[in-house]
């Protein structure tokens, strides 16, 4: 609860609700969810979802997915040649004029959307600060975030935008799966929840006996699926029946298993 919210700040961009953002997003949005309790943010109201959207246009855009030492880019809101948000303090920097003015058909959704005027305006400050003080992202079009630079917030680091329709499409699947498994594991003859049966001391020897419980699970529930699944009235087939060293034969069959006699 204490966690949500601007949790710190990376290349002098804030981190909020683990995505970087806009230095300059209104503090209203990038407060949307500080101090808000869980039930809150399993059920949230009308206003905070009006918030979390409007936060959209305000985050650093992915320019660059990681690569093999973790390495991301990502791209201020304003630059590129579809920018989500509008800023003076971008045009000014970077040296680009005003857009010429485009007839634009109202009936279409798109034309509308794409238009400078239907996007947010960031508002520097005034006077705005020097150019030695202004944040990375706002002095170049990129940044790039390296897997130490986050230090401790990478704990909070999210890859979808937190409460967007795609990270709450992503996380309730996550969630009832691993609170199903969860449940499964409890409720088991180990009962992984009971201190009792994780007597190991340090971190090494409960994640070691951890993972063997959870591996002993598996395995039964593995087996009791296969019982429920598995036809019982299934035909044995030679691959099932245990294969015997041969014997050689002295015209005396085995006990119990001969023959019997032809009928008259």
């Amino acid at each position: 609860m204490d966690q949500r919210g601007v949790q710190g700040s990376v290349h002098d961009s804030p981190l909020i609700d683990g995505s970087p953002a806009c230095p300059l997003m209104p503090d209203r949005l990038a407060q949307a969810t500080t101090g808000l309790d869980d039930a809150a943010i399993r059920t949230p109201s009308q206003h905070l979802t009006a918030l979390i959207a409007a936060r959209e246009p305000y985050l650093l855009r992915l320019k660059q997915s990681a690569n093999a030492d973790g390495t991301v880019r990502y791209q201020c809101p304003a630059a590129g040649t579809s920018p989500s948000v509008t800023c003076p303090r971008f045009d000014r920097l970077h040296q680009r004029g005003p857009s010429r003015p485009t007839a634009v058909d109202l009936t279409d959704a798109r034309q509308r959307a794409a238009h400078s005027a239907a996007k947010p305006r960031v508002l520097p400050p005034q006077p705005d600060l020097k150019a030695d003080q202004l944040p990375k992202i706002c002095s170049q079009h990129t940044i790039t975030i390296r897997k130490d630079d986050l230090g401790h917030l990478d704990k909070f680091r999210q890859d979808l935008a937190y409460l967007s329709p795609a990270w709450i499409g992503t996380y309730k699947v996550v969630r009832a799966n691993t609170e199903g498994i969860n449940g499964r594991l409890k409720g088991h003859d180990l009962d992984l929840g009971d201190p009792k049966n994780r007597l190991a001391h340090g971190r090494v020897a409960q994640t070691i006996l951890v993972a063997l419980l959870v591996t002993v699970a598996n395995d039964h529930f593995l087996d009791q699926w296969r019982h429920i699944h598995q036809p019982q009235d299934e035909p044995v087939t030679l691959a099932d029946t245990p294969q015997t060293p041969a014997q050689p034969f002295d015209g005396i069959p085995p006990a119990g298993q001969s023959r019997p006699p032809p009928a008259p």
